[in-house]
């Protein structure tokens, strides 16, 4: 099983979204913790992995040897790419 790691800018991020939506995300993150290859997807030219939510995206740094899954970046899917890129 991975272990989950929330960068500090991802926790701020999501604790500024209501309340239905930031816990609908926290358990979609925990639910990944044992396959996060199923669910998470690698970005195009890159190291990172996104995270579907609705209309959310969760990027990644997933770490296979040390079994981490470290979450960077938690916003909406039209400024996720913009902030983070």
């Amino acid at each position: 099983m991975y272990e989950v790691i929330f960068d500090e800018k991802a926790i701020e991020s999501l604790e500024k979204l209501e309340h239905k939506i930031k816990e609908r995300i926290f358990e979609k993150i925990i639910s990944t913790k044992e396959k996060p290859f199923h669910y998470f997807e690698r970005l195009t030219k890159r190291d990172e992995y996104k995270l579907r939510v609705g209309g959310y995206r969760v990027i990644a740094d997933i770490d296979k040897t040390k079994k981490r899954i470290h979450v960077l970046a938690i916003s909406h899917r039209k400024n996720i790419y913009k902030r983070y890129f």
